[in-house]
């Protein structure tokens, strides 16, 4: 058994008008978060509206699932105790009139001094899922057998459709948020994993990124730990969703270094710029219409989502993972993605609604 992590970031917002507060060093001091902060379960992130939970190393999906709903509830707790609320989604449906403040560390302040206006507009949060591999040269083949996936995995995951109370028209308007950074999007086929250290090394001799920490490919290497780490899906409504998409990603991973062992050769290559646009097309309609399948071409979203699941169903079963992604995926058909359920709270109940249903969905005080 592979195993994985998850991470996911949250807004803190107003209840009343849903805009972004910048409370994050009070609802870290509340009581129950300094040991959860200390273990590093609870960190900070870039503005001072946003904050960050990340699980322990897990085997099963009931771990992650324990984990996510554990620190979902300790967060929902903390920031009810300071007057505001954990929003769960993937962006800002509101901004107030002023910007939120930067959290003060030298690294973010120093991504501000670079790029004020992208800054003061990452009100974002995404989910990133951490799949454990052997070695690195492992790692980087399984790059390139995941990466013809990653836009089916953002159009399911898409969970921000709203921004300065406007619809956007995207599914994800995070994706495009985030594509304003230098190096960001779907991550390019690699030689080899000589010819991936020599990609990252180039890129901060060019002075145009600090660190390897500021490559925000949708998929990559994790500097910190033996993993893959996959950032394309938005952070999702419910923990079970986000559990569905850690267990497909684990599949995913797993097919793919098996597939690498036994010589098999890939699901199929294409070029960055044809998972660009792809990448595009699921940021925009989500499973709302077709999508730009594995080999390129137009499949309808169903289709692809079927596909995916042929391709690792081995995996889940071998994993015990089958019946429950399975029932979670087929649910996501039934429902539509989270972008879907923001839009119908807004049509419904206007933003009261919406406001209830993307803080509503972590687990109330």
């Amino acid at each position: 058994m592979i195993t994985l992590g998850v991470e996911e970031e949250y807004l803190l917002l107003d209840p009343a008008t849903a805009e972004p507060t910048p409370l994050v060093e009070e609802v870290r001091r509340s009581a129950g978060l300094g040991f959860l902060a200390e273990q590093g379960e609870v960190q900070d992130e870039l503005l001072q509206a946003q904050i960050e939970v990340a699980t322990p190393v897990c085997w099963t999906l009931d771990e992650v699932g324990g984990h996510l709903l554990r620190l979902r509830h300790a967060l929902a707790s903390a920031a009810a105790s300071n007057g505001c609320r954990i929003g769960a989604t993937g962006a800002a449906p509101v901004r107030g009139a002023r910007p939120v403040p930067v959290t003060r560390k030298a690294r973010y302040l120093r991504m501000e001094g670079e790029a004020r206006q992208l800054v003061d507009e990452q009100l974002i949060c995404g989910m990133h899922v951490h799949v454990g591999i052997p070695d690195g040269d492992t790692g980087v083949a399984v790059l390139n057998r995941i990466r013809v996936w990653l836009p089916l995995l953002l159009a399911m995951s898409s969970n921000s459709p709203l921004w300065d109370g406007q619809d956007t028209g995207f599914a994800s308007w995070r994706t495009i948020v985030f594509s304003r950074w230098p190096v960001s999007g779907p991550p390019p086929h690699f030689d080899g994993l000589a010819d991936y250290e020599r990609r990252l090394e180039a890129l901060v001799a060019s002075g145009v990124i600090a660190d390897r920490g500021q490559v925000y490919w949708q998929a990559r290497l994790s500097d910190r730990y033996p993993t893959i780490e996959v950032r394309c899906p938005d952070v999702q409504l419910r923990a079970e969703d986000a559990v569905m998409l850690a267990g497909m990603i684990r599949a995913l991973v797993t097919t793919a270094i098996a597939e690498e062992k036994a010589g098999m050769p890939p699901v199929a290559e294409h070029g960055t710029e044809v998972l660009q646009a792809a990448t595009w097309h699921a940021a925009r309609y989500g499973l709302n219409g077709t999508l730009v399948g594995p080999d390129g071409r137009p499949v309808s979203s169903g289709d692809a989502l079927c596909a995916l699941m042929r391709h690792i169903t081995p995996a889940l079963e071998d994993a015990g993972d089958l019946r429950e992604v399975s029932a979670l995926s087929h649910r996501l058909l039934r429902e539509g993605t989270p972008a879907d359920q923001q839009r119908r709270a807004l049509a419904d109940g206007g933003m009261p609604a919406l406001t209830g249903l993307i803080t509503g969905a972590v687990p109330s005080v």
